[in-house]
C-alpha cells in the first residue's frame, strides 16, 4: 500500500468518525409548535441535516414553515438543511431507512407512546415532548420502552422546559439553603408544603406571530387532559426541587385526590385559533349548545416522601392584554416560604418572594446571596416588613422559547455519556405513572 493511499484512508476515516460523532436529528410526525422550538438555534453538536417523516397537511407545512423562518430571520439565522419524506408510508419509510440517530417526538400524543417503543426497538434515541402517555392503559407500553432502552443502551428523555425558568431554579437553590428555608414541612391537603399552578391560554404568539393550532389540540383523546399533559411539568418540578438528583419510586407517591373541569370554547374562538369554519366530526362528543367543552383543567394532590404536593393546571381563551401564560408557586419551610407570583402587581413577570418565618437567618441569607449573585449575574433583593423581594435582571430572564435550547443543551450531555442519571429515568417513569393512575382516579369520580 502506498504513503498516499494510507493516508487517503487515514482521512477518510477520521472525516466518516468526524461525521458519525454528530448527533443525527429526524423529527416525526410534527405537529406542536415545539418540534420546531429545538431547532430555533444551531448546536455544534448536531448535524445540520434534519430527516423530517410526516404526512401531508397543514402540521407538516406549518413545522416547515416556522424552520424556514429560522433560517431566513435578519438576526443569528439558523442553517437547517431539511429533507422530507411526506408520502403515506411515511412511518414505515422512518422506520426503515434509519436517516439519523435521535427521534424528536412532538404533535399528536395519541401514537407518541407508540412512536417511542417502536422507536427503541428499531435503535433510535427518543427526545420527547411531553406528554410521553396520555392513558393509563398506554402505561405499561412506556414501560416497556424504557426497559428496552436500557437494555440496547439507548436514552428516551423528555423536554422538561420549565426546569430553566429563573425563578424556579431560584426557588430550588435557595430551598436547599437550610439557614434560610430551613427543611420542607410535611404540610397537609389544605396547605402542602408544595404547590405548582399554571395557567395557559388558547390563543397566544410564537416566535412572535400569532400561533394556529391543529383542531386535534382540542380533542383529549389526541392531546391529552389537563392531568396529563401541562401536570406533567409540574409533577416535574415539584420531584425536582424537593429532592434534586433523587430517585422518586412509586413506593415514594401517594395520589390522595385528583380533579377535572373543562373549559367551553364558542365556534367563533375555535375559528379564531384553528382557521377552520367548523368543529371537525370527532369532536361532537364533547359540542354541547354550540360549545365545545375540553377537559384540558385537572388538580391533583399526592404526597412525596410523606410531604403533600399540590398541581393545578388551568387553561382559558385568551389571557388580558398585556399578559400572558402565568406561573403560581410555594414551598413551605421551617424557617421561610419560597413563593413566585405572577400578578398585575407583578406586573405579570415571575417574581420570587421569601416570606420570612421565626428562625430565618438573614446574615447567612446575606452570604448566600453574594455567592448566587456570582453564578447568576445582577442579582440582587430589596427588603420590606417580613419579605425579601428577589431582584432578577432581564438577562437572566431568557423566555420559554429560549428554555428548549437550555433543555436541548442538557440532552446532548447525556447523549455524549450515553447515559441517563438514574433518577432522570426513575422520575420519567414514576412521573407519568402519578399524572395517567390521577387522570384514572378522576374519571371514577364521575
Amino acid at each position: 500500500m502506498s504513503r498516499i493511499t494510507l493516508i487517503l484512508l487515514v482521512l477518510l476515516f477520521f472525516s466518516c468518525s468526524i461525521k458519525e460523532d454528530k448527533i443525527r436529528w429526524i423529527t416525526l410526525d410534527p405537529g406542536h409548535f415545539h418540534a420546531a422550538l429545538v431547532q430555533k438555534i444551531m448546536y455544534d453538536e448536531i448535524d445540520p441535516e434534519v430527516h423530517v417523516y410526516g404526512p401531508k397537511g397543514t402540521d407538516l407545512e406549518m413545522h416547515l414553515n416556522r424552520i424556514t423562518a429560522y433560517n431566513q430571520r435578519a438576526s443569528q439565522p439558523t442553517s437547517w438543511k431539511i429533507k422530507v419524506y411526506d408520502k403515506p408510508d411515511f412511518y414505515e419509510h422512518f422506520l426503515t431507512e434509519k436517516s439519523g440517530s435521535v427521534v424528536v417526538l412532538s404533535g399528536n400524543n395519541k401514537k407518541k407512546t407508540t412512536y417511542i417503543l417502536d422507536a427503541i426497538k428499531k435503535g433510535f434515541h427518543v427526545y420527547a415532548d411531553k406528554p410521553m402517555v396520555i392513558q393509563p392503559q398506554e402505561f405499561q407500553t412506556l414501560e416497556k420502552a424504557f426497559e428496552l432502552a436500557e437494555k440496547q443502551n439507548l436514552l428516551i428523555y423528555d423536554i422538561m422546559t420549565e426546569r430553566s425558568e429563573i425563578t424556579t431554579l431560584l426557588q430550588k437553590e435557595l430551598s436547599q439553603e437550610a439557614t434560610v428555608f430551613g427543611r420542607l414541612i410535611k404540610g397537609s391537603p389544605k396547605e402542602p408544603a408544595i404547590v405548582k399552578s399554571s395557567v395557559h391560554h388558547y390563543s397566544k404568539k410564537v416566535s412572535g406571530k400569532p400561533l394556529i393550532r391543529p383542531a386535534w389540540f382540542f380533542d383529549t383523546q389526541q392531546q391529552g387532559e389537563g392531568l396529563v399533559d401541562v401536570s406533567a411539568h409540574l409533577v416535574d418540578l415539584t420531584f425536582w426541587e424537593c429532592f434534586p438528583e433523587q430517585a422518586i419510586e412509586r413506593s415514594d407517591i401517594q395520589l390522595l385526590d385528583a380533579q377535572r373541569w373543562p373549559t367551553a370554547m364558542s365556534l367563533a374562538d375555535f375559528k379564531n385559533v384553528t382557521h377552520l369554519d367548523r368543529f371537525p366530526k370527532y369532536l361532537d362528543p364533547n359540542i354541547k349548545n354550540d360549545s365545545l367543552f375540553v377537559f384540558a383543567n385537572g388538580a391533583m394532590t399526592y404526597t412525596i416522601k410523606g410531604h403533600h404536593a399540590k398541581v393545578e393546571v388551568l387553561w382559558n381563551f385568551k389571557a388580558p392584554e398585556g399578559t400572558g401564560d402565568t406561573h403560581y408557586s410555594i414551598m413551605r419551610g421551617t424557617k421561610a416560604d419560597l413563593e413566585i407570583l405572577q400578578t398585575k402587581y407583578e406586573n405579570y413577570t415571575p417574581t420570587l418572594f421569601i416570606n420570612k418565618k421565626q428562625g430565618f437567618d438573614f446574615d447567612a441569607f446575606q452570604k448566600i446571596m453574594k455567592q448566587l449573585s456570582k453564578k447568576y449575574p445582577g442579582l440582587s433583593f430589596k427588603e420590606r416588613s417580613g419579605q425579601i423581594e428577589i431582584l432578577i435582571p432581564d438577562q437572566l430572564r431568557e423566555g420559554h422559547e429560549a428554555h428548549f435550547a437550555a433543555v436541548t443543551r442538557r440532552f446532548i450531555k447525556y447523549f455524549k455519556k450515553q447515559k441517563l442519571p438514574k433518577w432522570e429515568v426513575t422520575n420519567m417513569l414514576t412521573k407519568y405513572h402519578l399524572t395517567t393512575t390521577a387522570l384514572k382516579q378522576a374519571h371514577s369520580l364521575k
